[in-house]
């Protein structure tokens, strides 16, 4: 028989009841902080419904990720999923509601509620839009996220919605370039006015800014000396807003620095008071 070595014993007992101290710490750690209830599927998702018509959103959106977690191919796991994203959405935390949303639409992308959670989506985007004087990046995410919506579901009530939110959302980008316009303007950067005011026209021309961009047009080229593009501007500006106050402006201006409107004779006249002008008996005959 093998005699043991009396000088190494001490040390190896040494070393194996460290080892099984570490182990047993690791795995009372684990149990701490992993501790894994299993529950029915069903009692999981009723508690996550609970808590979300209480208003107790945090518990509402643990819990359905709960599910899951615990039962990730039960036919419950994706529309826990959904009310996640929603449950995240109604405490304004957009950047987990998009998460959440998303990884839907990666799962589930032929799914009847893919097109809510698109629109989730949509919706974490457009409630950041900021004031026009700040960076316009989550605008032009959530303009690209409703025209998503109405690309893949034209049909959906989400689709109306969208539509009218897309309109509010050129409105809001339109705005933003009339204010830049506007600073150019102020620091006699006419070139680089034209270029934001030119964009509301080329982009925007349906918003509420269009009529002021084509003043702000003729107001730049007048500046730089480039009459025949602020007459043709005026022209424009006559043309489809003969009641708006900045065509008034806008043939004011011309008028005093003595631009001449005979060039566009042929167009609808630049006067604002010729629109109700009568004609005359020798105009009749």
């Amino acid at each position: 028989m093998p005699t043991l070595n009396r000088e190494n014993l001490p040390i190896r007992s040494v070393m194996i009841f460290m080892l099984v101290t570490v182990l047993l710490f690791l795995g009372a750690c684990a149990s701490d902080d992993g501790d894994y209830d299993e529950r029915p599927v069903g009692e999981i998702y009723n508690t996550a419904w609970e808590a979300l018509k209480e208003g107790k959103l945090i518990k509402a959106a643990q819990e359905f990720d709960e599910v899951e977690r615990q039962h990730p191919y039960s036919v419950w796991a994706g529309r826990a999923m959904i009310m996640a994203a929603y449950a995240h959405y109604k405490q304004n935390a957009y950047d987990e509601t998009i998460i959440a949303a998303q990884r839907y639409i990666s799962l589930f992308p032929g799914n009847e509620a893919a097109a809510y959670a698109h629109y989730l989506i949509a919706l974490s985007h457009y409630e950041q839009i900021s004031d026009v004087e700040r960076d316009q990046k989550s605008t032009e995410q959530a303009l690209v996220a409703l025209q998503e919506i109405v690309r893949r579901y034209p049909q959906s009530e989400y689709a109306q919605d969208a539509r009218f939110k897309i309109d509010l959302t050129f409105d809001h980008l339109a705005g933003k370039e009339m204010a830049v316009g506007r600073e150019y303007q102020k620091k006699n950067s006419y070139v680089a006015a034209i270029g934001r005011f030119s964009n509301v026209i080329n982009r925007y021309q349906t918003t509420s800014h269009a009529a002021e961009a084509l003043h702000r047009l003729t107001e730049s080229y007048m500046a730089l000396g480039v009459l025949d593009e602020a007459r043709a501007v005026a022209a424009v500006l006559g043309h489809n807003y003969p009641d708006s106050e900045w065509y008034q402006d806008s043939y004011n201006l011309l008028v005093e620095k003595g631009v001449s409107l005979e060039a566009f004779a042929n167009e609808q006249s630049l006067n604002p008071s010729s629109q109700d002008r009568k004609p005359s008996a020798s105009e009749d005959s």
